[in-house]
């Protein structure tokens, strides 16, 4: 009988502790719909020519529209659809580029290790190296246990299966499409090194790596170039719908989940004289604040348009301060008993703050802010707990087995 992830931690701490997780998940929430409303607004530029603040309007004003009129059902049936027509365009894509090139995907693979001295995996130590091994694994670790047990994106789905076998299965899907998609887009990229490594001149003049060197950004362009210049006109339309499919995907998830976090965590739960008499005053207020979600959305991906960092550095920047530290928040409630209510609450707010400001002062790489997030709030916890008297709980991973092995 819940609707939010974050009703848990008001009874395992206290309601202070529900909002704060809840006030995180909207900061990195609404970051996450920006930075994905940024990044198709770039291809979608550089295909079209339209400007991006345009193209951003545009697609968050469809997103937010049919969000605010279809509800989860929309959201989640239209989320299938566009699954399938994104990955069948990544396969069409790197088919097309083999075509085009004439390359096989042996020689695209040789090439770029000759080319880039590969080291598939790369133990140093180093802040500021990109896409170091360390980074990527504890980096991509904690956003994934992140966005599958703290992000209220994921649990509402939870919530809304038949039951928990459906929510297992659900879940196990996503990850077979993740091991799908992921592997497919990273060798989409590898097929375009190749492409532009013989054929610089699209992008600019010189070398592949002297246009890269000198507008860091341009590789953000590749992709829509290539559609643009090589691509047959069906196949063009095609990657077209699949990358709206994708932006649309994440912009409704988004929208709808801290709409719901909103209404239940913030204004049932702290405001109640504010809940509407009717439904059809709930409704309106409903829609209403998913039309406000969206124009913040919207305005800081126009905001981001102003970076100079490209499309992943973005993103994380705009996501990684908020998920690390709430991650934190749900570990120490399920599995400290040590842990008090204040201490936690402190030690989160301290690392946050910490982690935006030295994100936005440092020039590491962008993966390492989740693993300094989260170890921040947990070290600054737990030691602040040392400091107060723990409260008796029922409601820790071992409580909560121990009252399913117990016969009523």
């Amino acid at each position: 009988n819940v609707n939010s992830a974050y009703e848990y931690l008001e009874k395992r701490f206290h309601v202070s502790l529900r909002a704060l997780a809840a006030g995180l998940f909207v900061l990195l929430r609404i970051g996450w719909m920006a930075s994905a409303t940024f990044a198709a607004a770039v291809i979608v530029s550089s295909m079209t020519g339209f400007p991006e603040t345009a193209v951003i309007i545009t697609l968050g004003v469809v997103a937010v529209a049919y969000t605010m009129m279809g509800g989860l059902r929309a959201v989640m049936w239209t989320d299938v659809i566009q699954f399938f027509v994104f990955t069948a365009t990544i396969f069409i894509t790197i088919y097309l580029i083999l075509d085009i090139t004439g390359l096989s995907a042996g020689k695209v693979m040789h090439d770029y290790q000759q080319q880039h001295d590969v080291t598939y995996i790369d133990l140093k130590w180093s802040l500021t190296e990109n896409y170091g091994t360390w980074a990527i694994l504890i980096g991509s670790f904690l956003e994934g246990l992140s966005a599958f047990g703290a992000d209220q994106v994921a649990v509402q789905r939870y919530l809304s299966a038949k039951s928990e076998q459906t929510s297992k299965v659900g879940a196990l899907l996503n990850l077979a499409g993740m091991w799908i998609v992921i592997p497919g887009l990273l060798f989409m990229g590898v097929c375009l090194h190749a492409f532009y490594t013989n054929s610089p001149e699209a992008l600019g003049e010189g070398t592949l790596e002297q246009i890269l060197t000198a507008n860091p950004k341009i590789a953000d362009k590749g992709m829509p170039t290539f559609v643009r210049l090589h691509f047959p006109p069906g196949f063009a339309g095609l990657f077209m719908a699949a990358l709206l499919a994708a932006i649309m995907s994440s912009v409704d998830s988004g929208v709808h989940s801290v709409a719901t976090v909103i209404t239940v965590d913030f204004r049932d739960r702290l405001f109640p004289r504010l809940r509407p008499k009717s439904d059809a005053a709930e409704l309106t207020f409903i829609r209403l604040l998913v039309v406000i979600i969206g124009a913040m959305s919207i305005v800081m991906a126009c905001i981001a348009t102003l970076f100079e960092d490209d499309i992943f550095a973005v993103a994380k920047k705009l996501t990684a301060a908020f998920g690390g530290p709430l991650l934190a928040l749900f570990l120490l409630g399920l599995f400290s008993r040590r842990t008090t209510s204040g201490a936690v609450f402190l030690g989160v707010t301290v690392a946050t703050v910490a982690t935006f400001i030295l994100m936005w002062t440092q020039k590491w790489f962008p993966m390492w802010y989740w693993p300094i997030g989260f170890g921040l709030a947990m070290v600054l916890s737990y030691l602040l707990s040392l400091f107060s008297k723990p409260v008796a709980t029922q409601f820790t991973y071992a409580d909560i087995l121990l009252s399913k092995d117990t016969p009523s």
